[in-house]
């Protein structure tokens, strides 16, 4: 038999999350404080450094004043490390230098358009961009053909270019915070692509039919748009096992949603349904349904009752005020920082139930 785990306040749930969030960190800074000034603290400090003095086979006098110790981090830097140890920090440097060879980062307010200098390094295989002001992915895009990762979440960007279609081992696509309206159906050419990440762009209702093609995709999140049903191209990703739909206006579910055999995880909160759709008992994998309680006046006894080890959650979400302002970028700005924060939230929430073995 299933289990049902009801949640009556979204809102109070949260507010508890972010006490008890604040209150964690002032118990770690007060005990490492506390240790700071602890006496065992400081034996425990001098007896690793006689330690590592000896692993380096530093002689006692060096470390020793007038029988005391004398942790002074100059002597393991003059005697450096025993060959051994040297070697393999020296293997360690030389990995991480080759691996950031082929990533690129970027961050900061101060960039509004990419460096001139990112069109030499095609060889490039992940791109990290984010809270920077770009609002154009560049056309050269197209000439990354090892490119593996594209995270550029939270910044400014208004479109994807049709060139995207072109990364072919592109398996990772993050755009989410951003400002797109629409994706375009070059995206479809991407076929290695296994997470696509949408959220947040706030206005986006539909996605092309050519996303069908994407056959290796395991997760999409779409949340935080407005998107009114879920894409017929979503319903033909046969290998799906992570959708996100909420914050959106879904008023219903698709009859043969159950055509996503392989799904394991569903969020549909905060929408407009009023009622879910038996075929959800039929998704042999579905093991956590999320949903908003406020509107549903109908969901299948099947659903509560499943055998199958569904585990349902029903989110009582209290509404949101609303925010008097003229700005309205002020008020979309408020509703982004709103959803980023919320995502959140759900995150450690499924963690949580996750580790409780509820999930």
């Amino acid at each position: 038999m299933g289990h049902q785990v009801i949640i009556f306040d979204f809102s109070l749930i949260r507010g508890l999350w972010e006490t008890r969030v604040k209150k964690n960190k002032e118990r770690q800074r007060k005990e490492k404080e506390r240790l700071e000034k602890s006496s065992l603290e400081k034996i425990k400090q001098e007896w690793n450094f006689i330690l590592e003095c000896r692993k380096k086979g530093i002689p006692q006098s060096k470390y020793l004043k007038n029988g005391f110790v004398d942790t002074d981090k100059k002597i393991l830097d003059t005697y450096g490390k025993t060959p051994q140890l040297q070697k393999r920090h020296v293997l360690s440097d030389e990995a991480n230098k080759e691996r950031n060879k082929f990533i690129f980062q970027l961050s900061g307010e101060q960039w509004m358009d990419f460096p001139d200098s990112l069109k030499e390094q095609i060889y490039l295989k992940e791109w990290h961009v984010y809270n920077t002001l770009i609002q154009t992915i560049p056309a050269y895009i197209a000439l990354f053909q090892d490119l593996r990762v594209l995270d550029l979440s939270k910044n400014q960007i208004n479109h994807l270019p049709v060139e995207i279609g072109c990364l072919k081992n592109l398996k990772v696509l993050n755009v989410s915070f951003n400002n797109l309206k629409s994706v375009p159906p070059e995206l479809g050419d991407c076929e290695n692509l296994e997470k696509l990440d949408l959220s947040g762009n706030m206005e986006i209702t539909e996605l092309p039919f050519e996303l069908s093609n994407l056959k290796q995709v395991t997760v999409v999140d779409v949340s935080a748009n407005k998107f009114h049903s879920i894409p017929i191209c979503v319903l033909r990703m046969s290998n799906l096992q992570w959708l996100d739909v909420s914050s959106n206006n879904l008023k219903d579910l698709p009859e043969d949603i159950d055509r996503l055999d392989q799904l394991q995880t569903l969020l549909l909160q905060k929408n407009k349904l009023t009622y879910l759709p038996r075929a959800l008992v039929n998704m042999p994998k579905l093991s956590l349904l999320v949903v908003s309680g406020d509107d549903l006046v109908e969901i299948p006894t099947a659903i509560c009752e499943s055998t199958t080890g569904l585990k349902f959650v029903s989110l009582k979400d209290s509404p949101v005020e609303t925010i008097v302002c003229e700005d309205t970028e002020e008020i979309i700005e408020s509703e982004r920082e709103r959803e980023q924060f919320e995502k959140e939230f759900m995150k450690a929430y499924i963690e949580d139930l996750k580790e409780r073995g509820m999930c």
